[in-house]
């Protein structure tokens, strides 16, 4: 298994398979290649569907297809007896993350998700993430699960995306009506020929269908995120993954995520200010790694939010050596600015991170004298 961190995303067909409520009919299988993947020292995300499929016989409605507000209700009571279910199966905890469209998109929001994630991999606790059904509106809401997935790979900088559904992968055409269709193994370049031969679902208590698998595919590829549809209620398929094979289609990521990111943070990210610091602070960044402490910062420049890119500067030479995602507003770096980690919360009453750039937020331009990076 040649990845460190993977976001698995079980579909709603594989939690609920009967929509009478949540099942271990297909999680066993599912779960156990999760434990697989931690005892090889891998990192597992889970964004799991099924909520509203857990709670539909629990609330009482009239229509194959309800009303949001009764969706809602469903989820609400649903989302207890999902995790109940998710966690009977590990032997280390499971936490839950709600999360909406609004939060992906907030900077301050972005980051907290971002470091709640790191915390908990960190700590060997299993996040499972669904999108907030609850209080979602059609403005708000990802749409779908497997959109969420990919947004959340993006977010965590996961290296895999796994998409786990009822059918085999991407097909030359729908098998359901073509004996003769042909599973792709391997799509390297997401066409309009390839969303033509995905067709909506077919399940009722679904949200996405081939395209929205496919759209997913697309948004993680392009951040270095190799993806893959493979049919989750098949219990040799994680035999195959675990043995390195693929046993569904596999989308080919155009390069690596960490060189993805780092191009992105590089080149695409329009920076928002700087922050001048002293030379242990430089050797720190550009020799060793190390993510940017407050006690090295000397002067702030610019005006901007939690989650902004700021240029790191040497102050001596006015030379600038990394670039990176800031955990604190410019106002608040006024406060911190050449003070320990420690003293966060005391000048601040809050303390978000202990740090001002993680090293996984950033990259590094200059590493050692006038080498460039």
């Amino acid at each position: 298994m040649n990845f460190n961190r993977v976001v698995i995303k079980v579909g709603s067909a594989l939690v609920a398979p009967d929509a009478k409520g949540c099942s271990g009919k297909y999680l066993l299988a599912i779960a156990r290649f999760i434990t697989q993947c931690h005892q090889a020292g891998k990192e597992v995300i889970l964004v799991s569907s099924g909520s509203v499929a857990a709670g539909r016989k629990l609330i009482q409605h009239g229509s194959p297809v309800p009303s949001i507000p009764t969706k809602q209700a469903m989820a609400a009571v649903g989302q207890m007896q999902m995790m109940a279910n998710w966690q009977r199966f590990f032997d280390v905890p499971c936490s839950q993350l709600l999360i909406t469209h609004g939060d992906l998109k907030d900077r301050q929001r972005y980051i907290n998700i971002k470091n709640t994630l790191r915390i908990l991999l960190e700590n060997h606790v299993i996040p499972v993430v669904n999108e907030n059904d609850t209080v979602a509106t059609d403005e708000l809401k990802v749409g779908d699960n497997d959109n969420l997935a990919a947004l959340v790979a993006l977010v965590s900088e996961a290296d895999r995306l796994l998409i786990l559904s009822d059918v085999d992968g991407v097909f030359d055409k729908d098998p359901r009506s073509h004996s003769d269709a042909r599973m792709l193994p391997e799509i390297s370049d997401i066409t309009p020929q390839i969303y033509a031969m995905a067709g909506g679902t077919k399940n009722h208590i679904a949200t996405g269908g081939m395209q929205t698998k496919i759209q997913a595919a697309e948004k993680a590829v392009e951040n270095g995120i190799d993806t893959y549809i493979v049919n989750g209620s098949k219990s040799e398929v994680f035999d195959r993954l675990f043995r390195g094979e693929n046993p569904g289609t596999h989308f080919i990521a155009r390069q690596g995520a960490s060189r993805a990111r780092k191009h992105w943070l590089k080149h695409t990210l329009k920076s928002d200010g700087q922050l001048l610091v002293d030379p242990g602070a430089v050797k720190a960044v550009s020799e060793k790694g190390a993510s940017l402490l407050p006690s090295g910062i000397l002067t702030v420049k610019g005006e901007f939010v939690a989650g902004a890119s700021l240029e790191i500067v040497n102050q001596d030479n006015g030379e600038v050596i990394a670039k990176g995602i800031c955990q604190y507003s410019h106002r608040d770096l006024q406060q911190i600015k050449g003070q320990k980690s420690d003293q966060i919360y005391n000048l601040l009453g809050f303390c978000p991170s202990k740090v001002v750039i993680h090293r996984d937020d950033m990259v590094v331009l200059v590493k050692t004298g006038d080498n460039k990076g």
